[in-house]
């Protein structure tokens, strides 16, 4: 197949199966869509070519069944490609260069391709993935935020538990992967009690942020201007950890979070992202985080396929004109 003008190019791992749900409702709308993970498929059978020149440019996407002319892809769905650690056959320093070679150049190559509408763009994702970010945007966008100290400080953290007599938690910056004994684990938000912050806060900045007292947790996932509201309840202070427990129902976004919704997607430049906040018994809808990139295919069988066509819509339509 040559040269798919107008092509929706998806970037993801091969793994992905939220991606089959949206690929499935374009190949019914007949939407041409060429599928690629840049950090393994450049080296195992893909290549990408881009040329610049006064006045010009060209670009190809080859893959074993699909020739793509990056000039008329319409839109670039950015979901889960695999990191770029270079060829596996290679070791050491060599895998390192090629690694960050490619990094920097099909990544830049994918993340600059002219009039494509980026659903996001990575860049953006980057950008909008910094807590201290996220808040400081939040904040001036005219959501309500719980209290919350970033700090390297260990006096100025056990200041702050101490302050905070209704109890405060303590939330990763980013989530790192860890292992104890080789055994993969996963840093949760908890209390933390100021007799538990030692001098080892000292070591990289910490999170920590006052307890709120929920009604119930909600996730909004905004696609364009489109709002999906879920009402979690869940015995765990955080919910992502036992799935299974939980149960969710649709809930209405009230009209002010919605706006502010609105404005910090426009502040980042993101055109989907998955908003998480605690709602407390008087129906104060508190923030506390954006994931550019967060997962929605596990919410209820309706909210998922409303958020699939969506994304759907977004990528049919390419840019604005």
């Amino acid at each position: 197949m040559t040269h798919q003008r107008g092509s929706v190019l998806v970037l993801t791992n091969p793994h992905d199966v939220t991606t089959d749900v949206v690929l499935r409702i374009l190949a019914q709308r007949r939407v041409r869509v060429v599928r690629l993970d840049p950090g393994t498929d450049l080296h195992t059978g893909a290549s990408l070519t881009a040329a610049y020149r006064t006045g010009g440019r060209r670009g190809t996407l080859r893959t074993p069944s699909r020739e793509l002319d990056l000039t008329h892809v319409r839109s670039v769905w950015v979901r889960r490609p695999s990191p770029y650690e270079g060829p596996p056959e290679l070791h050491g320093q060599d895998r390192r260069f090629a690694a960050t070679q490619s990094l920097w150049g099909a990544g830049g190559i994918l993340a600059s391709l002219p009039g494509a509408h980026y659903v996001n763009h990575p860049w953006h994702n980057r950008a909008a993935e910094y807590k201290p970010a996220q808040l400081a945007s939040a904040q001036r966008l005219g959501f309500t935020l719980p209290d919350t100290l970033i700090t390297n400080d260990p006096a100025e953290a056990r200041a702050f538990a101490a302050q905070h007599t209704g109890g405060v938690v303590y939330k990763p910056l980013w989530n790192t992967s860890y292992t104890v004994n080789g055994t993969p684990r996963t840093v949760w938000v908890r209390e933390v009690e100021p007799r538990e912050i030692t001098d080892a806060v000292a070591v990289c900045p910490h999170l920590f942020q006052a307890t709120v007292v929920k009604a119930f947790d909600a996730r909004v996932t905004a696609v364009g201007d489109r709002l999906f509201g879920l009402r979690i309840a869940s015995p765990d202070l955080d919910w992502r950890r036992r799935q299974n427990l939980m149960s969710c129902t649709p809930v209405t976004v009230p009209p002010p979070v919605a706006r502010s919704i609105a404005g910090y997607l426009a502040d980042f430049r993101l055109v989907y992202g998955a908003f998480d906040f605690a709602v407390t018994p008087d129906g104060s809808w508190q923030f506390l985080e954006c994931n550019p990139n967060g997962q929605w295919a596990w919410q209820p069988e309706q909210v998922t396929d409303a958020i699939a066509q969506a994304i759907a819509n977004q990528l049919e339509k390419g840019p604005n004109p």
